[in-house]
């Protein structure tokens, strides 16, 4: 399996590791900083650099087996097995997806005793669906949210028994992903104190350490997809 080291520090934007599988499909090392697809955020993309070369990684996917995939930008040189290679991810664009993916666990905060039926991290602009037949004014929804930014609240990641969603479902709020069961452990995300957090749920995603890194947000749009469901279109202010 490949240790995923942005699950305990999502700070890191390097590594070194060794090469264990390598081929078109995705080069498998032993550990990585490199977040892979799931969960509604992208897949980390950057470089790995060995001594005589190098690949860009296009795309970051999960394998067989708990492993990661760094799959090769086309016509990329591979690493050979064994290698030991330093890998460097696109520290600019990864944290843009943290901001947003931290500001995405505010807005469910915001949208209290509604289930999340979709979403989607993006580096520009993001979403969130919400099980919502009244959703709250733009305006409302968006000074609530710079608010949260704005007190700086702490990130935090936990690692708790996975038996803690039969005592505690209401951790979970989306519809869409659940959280993966079977290896007793379960990674959770809180924003704000412990004695009272802002946002608490399972998330295997990458995060800012403070809310006040996320930098002001601009609600876009909320848009009706469906009878009761309402989406919240979110954006960075300097990208608007």
């Amino acid at each position: 399996m490949t240790e995923r080291l942005y699950e305990d520090n999502s700070q890191l934007p390097t590594m070194q590791a060794q090469v264990l599988g390598s081929g078109p499909q995705g080069v498998v090392l032993d550990r990585t900083v490199f977040y892979a697809r799931g969960g509604g955020q992208p897949g980390d993309v950057g470089v790995l650099r060995w001594d005589g070369g190098e690949m860009a990684v296009a795309d970051t996917i999960k394998g067989d087996a708990a492993t990661i995939l760094h799959v090769p930008a086309v016509g990329a040189e591979l690493p050979p097995i064994g290698a030991v290679v330093r890998g460097e991810v696109d520290w600019d664009r990864r944290h843009r997806l943290m901001r947003m993916h931290t500001a995405m666990h505010l807005l469910c905060s915001l949208i209290k005793g509604a289930a999340v039926t979709g979403g989607a991290v993006g580096a520009e602009r993001s979403r969130l669906d919400f099980d919502l037949p009244n959703p709250p004014p733009k305006e409302a929804v968006e000074a609530g949210l710079n608010a949260l930014i704005e007190a700086d609240h702490p990130v935090h990641m936990e690692w708790v028994d996975e038996a803690v969603l039969d005592t505690n479902p209401e951790l979970v709020r989306t519809l869409s992903v659940q959280p993966p069961r079977g290896t007793g452990r379960l990674r959770l995300v809180r924003i704000g104190p412990a004695e009272a957090p802002v946002d608490l749920q399972p998330c295997g995603g990458t995060h800012v350490a403070r809310t006040g890194e996320i930098g002001r947000i601009a609600v876009l749009k909320i848009e009706n997809k469906g009878k009761q469901n309402r989406r919240i279109i979110i954006a960075p202010v300097e990208a608007g």
